[in-house]
């Protein structure tokens, strides 16, 4: 896969009440795969947890750093959810351990949402004359940052919040109303650190020429409905440019603290071309 196959920007603010900021994001564009963090704990312990999740998943991914709970199918049937199977489940066994080191970073965690990005060799077009896939969007996530897919002028929410009002809305415990205003809306029920052993959602998506994805911390939901966030991708330019993109992700951050700003934002946004 080459760099010409997909552009990407991301961007990061504390908010407007947050003292410092515990969100992280990094991208690997060598390995078509980017990742947003949302840390929690005391003090610099979210901020430390974030950010060795996210060094940790790369180094995993890229091979620098040996997979401590190896999922991987053996010999060459290994997918990219293998991959981010295993390089997740390293990075929750490495914020565990930092966790338990010493009382400073006791509660620590994070979430985590990342994206990989499979291109296929061009094919020819169907005969019925619709756009075939180009390869296949894998996404994993733990925790309540969320991906999203903007494809054919409509914004989709591909992941589901590991959070005790996500799984009671499933249950039709509650609606989805209620949930808005619930006392326990921010409570996640899956982070990265918060025991010996994670069990990351991964999900395939089919790729298509023009496809955004938008990876974002809770502090975009928290200050932005659905509708506002679908109002900002459909006026990205197609195709974008970098300049395109973030400009993009300042607008959603501008938003979010124009709305409040009052937890940390994280946005990554990536366009495959």
């Amino acid at each position: 896969m080459g760099l010409n196959d997909f552009v990407f920007a991301m961007s990061t603010h504390r908010g407007r009440v947050r003292a410092g900021n515990e969100d992280a994001c990094d991208a690997a564009p060598d390995l078509a795969t980017f990742v947003v963090c949302d840390g929690m704990g005391g003090a610099l312990a979210g901020e430390i947890a974030s950010h060795l999740a996210t060094q940790t998943f790369f180094a995993v991914l890229s091979g620098a750093m040996p997979p401590m709970e190896p999922s991987s199918a053996q010999g060459g049937n290994v997918t990219p959810g293998d991959r981010l199977r295993d390089a997740i489940r390293t990075a929750n066994i490495t914020v565990y351990r930092k966790a338990h080191s010493s009382y400073e970073f006791e509660g620590m965690g994070t979430t985590l949402v990342s994206l990989t990005i499979e291109l296929r060799a061009p094919t020819a077009p169907s005969e019925e004359g619709f756009p075939d896939p180009v390869g296949t969007l894998w996404i994993a996530h733990v925790g309540d940052s969320r991906c999203y897919l903007h494809r054919s002028r409509l914004t989709h929410l591909i992941t589901f919040d590991h959070s005790v009002v996500e799984e009671q809305v499933r249950a039709g415990m509650i609606t989805r109303a209620e949930a808005e205003t619930s006392p326990l809306r921010h409570v996640i029920t899956r982070a990265v650190g918060s025991s010996h052993r994670v069990d990351p959602e991964i999900q395939t998506v089919d790729a298509y020429s023009g496809d955004l994805l938008l990876l974002a911390s809770d502090g975009l939901n928290r200050e932005l409905t659905d509708e506002d966030i679908d109002h900002f991708l459909a006026q990205v330019p197609q195709p974008p440019t970098k300049a395109d993109l973030n400009a993009c992700c300042q607008q959603l951050i501008e938003a979010v603290n124009y709305n409040g700003g009052h937890d940390n934002v994280t946005v990554l946004l990536v366009h495959v071309r």
